[in-house]
């Protein structure tokens, strides 16, 4: 039995787990890692991945699937461009980590392999068009059309968190009123900060809501809204009938998903109301792992084709 070893690369965390054909996560772990320093060079990334990996690898590893934030060139492995870390451009990072670990390596954007993992092992089993959103530090996407990722001509396909649903909030990326700016685990706490002068997790506002916290009732469910009105913009280009949700703020998602699901249908043009499922992960935190798996073993079959 092929063992993949998969990667979910974070600013502060790396998350890695052997992986069995069937999506049986083995040897799991968490490890820090700052790969947050805008200042980290490309040598330097490839060397603090390789070096977190390469214990690893006495599981008698096939191959390596990684889940990165940053946008892609395709299936290339060639990261283009990552919003936290500014130094790097063009940078071949399977290339690179396959020359530092001596193993096949497969690259992809995070939110994408997460995409994967909900598609083959998760809520959206079955599906063969997928609509994934993260909802994190910030709000990422990954799109399934005809049970094939789909990044985009550049890469760069379901920046949801970017989509514009409002006109005030200034983002990160440089524009104002995006999704991320409004319904992200960071909005919810900024939000509630904001509102009350006090500093709490997006977890804990969630159980002062719960305890009847009316402002921090409001801030979760205006995060479904703007979730709503986002991924119904979404439907009404891609007319895809499956949605799945993943990260931390599906914790709040008793209060979270009948604010979205009451938006989606006002958005929505007559034929597509109410046509359209919008579910909770059922892989938790190991969406992305599973999905890099795929990517892994995806390489190695098309490896083998040629």
């Amino acid at each position: 039995m092929s063992l993949i070893l998969a990667a979910d690369i974070g600013g502060t965390n790396i998350r890695t787990a052997v992986v069995n054909s069937d999506g049986t996560l083995l040897h799991e772990h968490n490890i820090t890692a700052r790969l947050s320093d805008p200042d980290l060079s490309a040598d330097a990334i490839i060397t603090i991945i390789a070096d977190l990996l390469r214990p690893m690898l006495k599981h008698h590893i096939t191959a390596v699937g990684l889940g990165f934030p940053g946008f892609f060139r395709g299936d290339s492995g060639i990261l283009a461009a990552s919003p936290n870390l500014p130094n790097i451009s063009e940078l071949a990072l399977a290339d690179r980590l396959h020359e530092a670990l001596d193993l096949p390596v497969a690259v992809q954007n995070d939110a994408l392999c997460a995409a994967l993992g909900e598609h083959q092992f998760g809520a959206g089993r079955g599906s063969q068009n997928l609509l994934h959103m993260t909802l994190g530090t910030g709000i990422g996407g990954g799109l399934i059309l005809n049970n094939r990722a789909w990044s985009g001509e550049f890469g760069m396909a379901m920046e949801i968190g970017h989509l514009r649903v409002a006109e005030e909030r200034l983002c990160g990326c440089g524009l104002h009123g995006c999704l991320e700016t409004y319904a992200s685990a960071t909005a919810v706490c900024r939000l509630y900060q904001e509102e009350t002068g006090e500093q709490h997790s997006a977890e804990a506002i969630y159980q002062l809501a719960v305890a009847g916290d009316q402002q921090a009732k409001t801030i979760i469910e205006q995060a479904g809204h703007y979730l709503g009105a986002a991924i119904a913009e979404a439907i009404k280009l891609l007319d895809i009938h499956n949605v799945t949700i993943s990260g931390g703020l599906t914790g709040a998602w008793p209060l979270l998903h009948p604010a979205l699901v009451k938006t989606l249908d006002e958005r929505l043009i007559p034929p597509l109301r109410s046509t359209v499922n919008v579910y909770r992960t059922t892989l938790g935190d190991h969406a992305g792992l599973l999905g890099a798996s795929v990517i892994a073993r995806n390489a190695l079959a098309a490896r083998d084709a040629e």
